[in-house]
């Protein structure tokens, strides 16, 4: 599948801004087997007056952005075409949670994607009690870790409500999970939070989800979505495979990687620091074109 991405992020501050730095998480990475950028492109106005770009940790694309200049807003373009691999869904040649455990063990690695990084509590998951009940009651009996794995992803959709009302960005996943509630970010960290607790690896996944308009209804211009969603480490011989909860179902050819992390911290689209006061309102809108 080839896809042309188009993202507009917008943010007006109530006071004016008198400096400002910014790591942006947007452009889109090539995965190897997964997907290829063929091009890609970030713009920004007004112009920051030092730009640079880096890779991090996790192999994410990052650009640092520095304000000196005064503004009162902030906007941010992306365009890309990527290519994604239409894959089927591989086979369970997962281990057992047992074995597992044994494998990681043996595992002595710590580069980016071991699954050491993955295990334990992160800045936005921390291991709780109820929600390794939870993912504990929910993969009772399932005989490998990516069946494990596929039981709580389709236990989270089943079990908890999409409100975009019930929560916020700094919610927790102990807050979400007593709700019952929330988007997409929410049930990627309860979803972690539930592997971690039962010894199976997990990560986060920030990108962009193509979407399709109910039939007979046309396609609305920015309609689509920046999407999170989980990667979950199903042994040696399998490697990592992601899940999406929102959507019940193992991520595919319509879901568009930016990165990878622990949890949101690792991959927000923007974090920084600002030299005003107030607060500031954010628009979004995102385009996911196929093309023919």
């Amino acid at each position: 599948m080839l896809y042309d991405v188009r993202l507009a992020l917008h943010y007006d501050y109530d006071a004016t801004v008198h400096g400002g730095r910014h790591l942006i998480r947007v452009a889109p990475i090539s995965v190897p087997g997964v997907q290829r950028v063929v091009a890609s492109g970030l713009s920004f106005e007004p112009r920051p007056q030092r730009e640079s770009t880096f890779t991090d940790f996790f192999g994410n694309s990052v650009t640092t952005l520095t304000y000196v200049m005064p503004h009162d807003h902030l906007d941010i373009r992306l365009t890309a075409r990527v290519q994604v691999e239409d894959n089927i869904p591989p086979a369970d040649l997962s281990p057992s949670r047992e074995v597992l455990r044994q494998e990681i063990s043996r595992h002595w690695s710590v580069e980016p994607d071991s699954p050491h990084h993955f295990l334990s509590s992160s800045p936005r998951v921390r291991l709780v009690a109820a929600i390794t009940q939870y993912g504990e009651d929910v993969t009772a009996g399932t005989p490998s870790v990516m069946a494990a794995a596929t039981a709580l992803c389709m236990a989270i959709h089943r079990d908890f409500a999409y409100d975009s009302k019930a929560t916020d960005v700094e919610t927790k996943p102990a807050e979400a999970f007593a709700l019952r509630k929330g988007v997409c970010q929410d049930f990627a960290h309860v979803m972690i939070a539930g592997l971690r607790g039962i010894g199976i690896p997990a990560g986060y996944v920030s990108g962009f989800l193509r979407t399709t308009p109910p039939a007979g209804k046309p396609r609305l211009e920015g309609a689509d979505a920046m999407h999170a969603w989980v990667r979950a480490w199903c042994g040696q011989h399998v490697g990592w495979i992601e899940f999406d909860p929102t959507n019940a179902m193992i991520a595919g050819p319509d879901h568009i990687s930016i990165g990878h992390g622990r949890d949101y911290a690792d991959i927000s689209p923007i974090v920084g620091v600002l030299k005003t006061h107030g607060s500031h309102e954010t628009t979004q809108s995102v385009d996911v074109i196929r093309v023919e």
